[in-house]
């Protein structure tokens, strides 16, 4: 019963971030890429690359060019869902029938966003092509909800930032949260002609919860996990680093003991004091409340509340 409830909430919210499909011709769905399947049916393998004319990309240029590479992100992750899954994949675990139904029409939903992305990019500007990528759903739909939970609320963060919509949670550096996007791309697949994505990029060492973590609810303390070893942050000896969560418009910093690190692992605790909705973002900043961009030291940790028993899923 607990799991159906959880399950469900995946799909509400998931069915809140998407209205009616956007009825989407064949002729669209035929310009999009083949896409091959590994035998799980999680790694999309686009076989479309990008194009390029004369280097002249405007600011509006780098702005669209994140948006579409972003909205391909979207669009294979729905696909790669579309071929995974079947109606009864979703019915045996006690969701209605049309599940599987609305999962194929966002992904027809977002193949139209990318056509619009693309028309908005000048014809002097490169269109970013598909990369090839990895979500980690291991053929399994519980975790496949869970990671589209994670992935409409990232986007509902980043699109709050730059342009004051609504959102769950108000994060200030929007780039940061397209980065962590990236750990859905499988390294070098992207088309050599696409631009750096975000543009620009502040490559940041890569952060996340450690193997074993039982919770990142709310009040749970939590082992970091930084995972790429040859970009780990850097910590100046004496100086103050600090937790800084962010939550709603809710801004909380906790200092930070790094003396010891990598040696010893750190720990952070998300406060009690947010609300168990939506999403908390965590950044580790050499300055409380991180108040610019260049005081943030690794990339956002992704804190998924709602529901948060499969929040240690996706992290």
């Amino acid at each position: 019963m607990k799991s159906t409830y959880l399950l469900s909430a995946c799909l509400a919210l998931l069915l809140m971030h998407h209205g009616r499909a956007v009825p989407v011709s064949s002729n669209t769905l035929d310009l999009l890429p083949t896409i091959r399947q590994d035998p799980a049916n999680t790694k999309p393998r686009p076989l479309m690359q990008a194009t390029r004319a004369k280097d002249d990309t405007s600011d509006d240029d780098v702005l669209w060019q994140n948006i579409l590479a972003a909205e391909w992100i979207i669009w294979s992750f729905y696909d790669a869902g579309v071929h995974a899954f079947n109606s009864s994949s979703f019915t045996e675990l006690g969701l209605p029938n049309t599940t599987y139904q609305r999962v194929t029409d966002i992904r027809d939903n977002e193949a139209g966003h990318l056509r619009i992305f693309q028309g908005e990019i000048s014809s002097g500007s490169v269109q970013p092509g598909p990369c090839e990528y990895n979500f980690p759903f291991d053929s399994d739909p519980t975790t496949f909800l869970a990671l589209s939970t994670l992935i409409e609320s990232l986007l509902d963060v980043w699109t709050a930032s730059p342009f004051s919509g609504p959102s769950d949670t108000v994060f200030p550096y929007p780039n940061e949260i397209l980065d962590v996007t990236n750990r859905f791309v499988v390294p070098g697949s992207c088309p050599p002609a696409n631009p750096v994505f975000p543009n620009p990029s502040q490559y940041l060492p890569k952060a996340g919860v450690a193997a074993g973590t039982e919770s990142v609810a709310v009040g749970a303390t939590v082992q970091l996990n930084f995972t790429e070893p040859d970009n780990q942050p850097r910590f100046a000896a004496a100086a103050q680093y600090y937790a800084v969560f962010y939550h709603a418009i809710e801004i909380v910093s906790l200092p930070l003991r790094t003396d010891n690190s990598p040696a010893e692992p750190i720990n952070v605790t998300i406060p009690l004091q947010f609300s168990p909705e939506g999403v908390v973002i965590m950044v580790i900043a050499d300055a409380e409340g991180a108040p610019h961009l260049d005081s943030v030291v690794a990339d956002p940790v992704i804190f998924l509340q709602q529901p948060a028993a499969l929040g240690t899923q996706v992290n």
